[in-house]
């Protein structure tokens, strides 16, 4: 044992500190985000500029038939097409990170979860809104909704279908239908299909005792008229997402007969509680060219978000809400919690071209609502923006954009990019308001009525570029600076900061190509937080991520393989815990998330276009001096466990 545990050290101390990539020429890391850390949204849009393609290529072959492809079955994004910026996106069939295969793996391990697919997570960094008005404030299973910012609208000479079913160890499993096909040469129409059926980790009763259960579908379209002047986007997203919760581990230091590390004999503390989210949006996007350059263009947006949790107070459930949220101001015998949030947006604008310079001016309006049975009275808010955009293309690898939105009387933001071959720099400075839920909530176990100030925010962000003949280096910074933070607080409140925190997170991406088959590629964060509101973020000092992968085509090139491992590190750190009655991640001062380095074992294969994976999770289980890991208080990540996946794209 000892000679595996100082065998494996080797190994992974050189994991952390060498570097290669997936090609002969060294995958160049992409640039949308410098840093590296992901928007939180859907981290599925982490994969779209990786997929890129210039122009639609040869579709016609040799013989003079129509060949059909992912070159003829092309997508682009709604952002894009605001931008007079329309990017025609191939599908993925590379091998490259197809492994991963659920949300939070596909953000880079970015986001703090509950240990398995479909549970509540959150990012790790703080992270900006996309809104600076109200939102709902209920985010914990953003990662799992495919909604009209994410939406892809497809521009397809053929039927085209994509089947992606994994099926992770445990039982839990995914499976993602996407098809589209053109009406005619101007008119597409499509749906998406995804479902989740995970099974706990923790102490399952049954082969189909779900820890997850999600039914999630999307319709879309695009239309181009027939002169060209009129484009519209439209979508209809849906989805419900149902969690049967568990509150973590019961910790030995109430029940000696508890163990952290027993998996599917461990003791939880919630058997009949039950959590829903269900979502709708309704999203149209259309614009009309008056003159040469020169649009006009509108988006409705109707949005509804339902969130539920149920917990029967009379069983042994009860248990956990006398230890960690005894009071219980509705009903002794049940908790039953609801709200809904509404909201219905209009946006109406102009955009165009002169030259290299693109322009955009908007007027927007919002309206919505929160309710819920506990309420008196619905909670309702207006909110009128106006806003606009410059961009100036100096080549086609120098360029700068400038955008900023305000909010009638006092929330606002103005972002500033600048991009060429050698840096890239974001300058962001934000006043957005707190969530509708962190301003009012009336539940059986909480409740408040707050008047926070809005929140205040300062950003830099940059990246340095240097590629070499077989060495490609991304060095980057982020600075944060943040004011009247509102978070929720050890007693499980909404709490607004009195104190400034200033973050600095330098961070290194890099990728080194040794031979033609065998790579390395790594990137690490360093976080430093200071200030008097500094303790009210918990993100670990270090993080690390790297791989070592051997790729290379076989059996003359009918099939390719790529197999590897990776490696995985969080410091210590005072991870938030997990509320499920609130849906919300708090502070938490006892309970260290230690640092512990997670190994997986992956091997990809495409025949012709066809993928499959293999992943072996945690094979450096029992090899460490703990058994084992947590990534959030009393829920233990992943033991070892063996997933295995296929993708299958039809282009006719």
């Amino acid at each position: 044992m000892r000679f595996k545990l100082i065998l494996f050290l080797f190994f992974f101390s050189s994991l952390w500190n060498l570097g290669l990539y997936a090609q002969v020429r060294p995958r160049v890391p992409q640039t949308g985000n410098p840093t590296g850390i992901p928007p939180q949204q859907n981290p599925e849009r982490n994969q779209e500029t990786e997929n890129e393609t210039q122009g639609r290529k040869k579709l016609i072959d040799d013989s003079t038939k129509m060949v059909f492809g992912p070159n003829t079955s092309l997508y682009f994004l709604e952002k894009d097409v605001k931008k007079n910026r329309i990017r025609k996106i191939e599908g993925d069939t590379s091998l490259y990170n197809f492994h991963y295969f659920e949300p939070v793996a596909k953000s880079g391990w970015m986001y703090q979860d509950l240990g398995n697919v479909g549970s509540a997570a959150k990012p790790i960094f703080y992270q900006l809104p996309t809104m600076i008005g109200t939102t709902s404030g209920f985010e914990a299973y953003d990662p799992y909704y495919y909604g009209p910012d994410s939406m892809r609208y497809y521009d397809t000479k053929s039927p085209y279908t994509q089947m992606n079913a994994f099926f992770g160890g445990g039982n839990r499993n995914m499976l993602d239908l996407v098809f589209a096909r053109n009406v005619n040469p101007r008119w597409n129409i499509g749906f998406n299909f995804k479902t989740i059926r995970a099974k706990k980790t923790l102490n399952p009763n049954a082969r189909d005792d779900n820890l997850t259960e999600q039914n999630a579908y999307a319709l879309h379209t695009n239309y181009r008229s027939e002169n060209g002047k009129y484009f519209l986007l439209g979508s209809f997203s849906r989805m419900r997402h149902e969690v049967n919760e568990q509150g973590g581990i019961i910790s030995p230091d109430i029940d000696s007969t508890s163990l952290l590390f027993a998996y599917e004999d461990a003791k939880v503390w919630l058997r009949e509680s039950q959590a829903i989210d269900l979502r709708q949006d309704y999203h149209l996007y259309h614009e009309y060219e008056l003159v040469k350059g020169w649009q006009v263009y509108h988006i409705f947006d109707r949005r509804k978000q339902d969130v539920s949790f149920f917990s029967p107070l009379t069983t042994s459930d009860s248990a956990f809400f006398k230890v960690f949220s005894p009071a219980r101001f509705l009903d002794q015998d049940t908790t039953y919690n609801r709200n809904q949030f509404t909201d219905w947006r209009n946006e109406l604008g102009f955009k165009g071209d002169i030259g290299p310079l693109y322009y955009n001016a908007f007027v927007k309006f919002r309206s919505g609502r929160l309710i819920s049975p506990n309420f008196d009275e619905p909670g309702s808010f207006s909110e009128f923006f106006i806003g606009g955009a410059l961009r100036g293309e100096i080549s086609e690898k120098w360029r700068f954009e400038a955008e900023g939105e305000y909010s009638l009387p006092d929330a606002f933001r103005i972002k500033g990019t600048f991009v060429s071959p050698y840096l890239e720099a974001t300058y962001t400075k934000a006043l957005y308001k707190p969530t509708a839920m962190q301003q009012f909530y009336v539940g059986n176990h909480h409740k408040w009525e707050n008047n926070f100030d809005n929140i205040g925010v300062d950003q830099i962000q940059a990246v340095l570029k240097a590629d070499f003949k077989s060495l490609s280096l991304r060095p980057n910074v982020t600075l944060n600076r943040v004011n009247n933070y509102v978070f929720f607080d050890n007693d499980q409140q909404a709490a607004q900061a009195s104190g400034d925190a200033f973050m600095v997170i330098p961070g290194l991406k890099f990728s080194v190509n040794l031979n033609k088959k065998l790579y390395w590629e790594a990137d690490a964060y360093y976080t430093l937080i200071t200030g008097d509101g500094k303790d009210n973020f918990r993100i670990p000092d270090v993080l690390v991520n790297s791989r070592v992968f051997y790729e290379s085509p076989m059996f003359d090139e009918n099939i390719f393989v790529q197999i590897g491992l990776e490696g995985r590190y969080r410091s210590d750190n005072l991870a938030d815990f997990y509320n499920p009655a609130i849906q919300q991640f708090h502070i938490q001062n006892t309970f260290n998330v230690y640092a512990y380095p997670v190994v997986d074992f992956f091997f990809n294969a495409r025949i012709n276009r066809t993928r499959i994976l293999l992943r072996m999770n945690h094979i450096n289980i029992n090899m460490m001096e703990q058994p084992g890991y947590f990534v959030t208080p009393y829920f233990t990540g992943l033991r070892r466990t063996l997933d295995i996946g296929i993708s299958w794209p039809l282009f006719d």
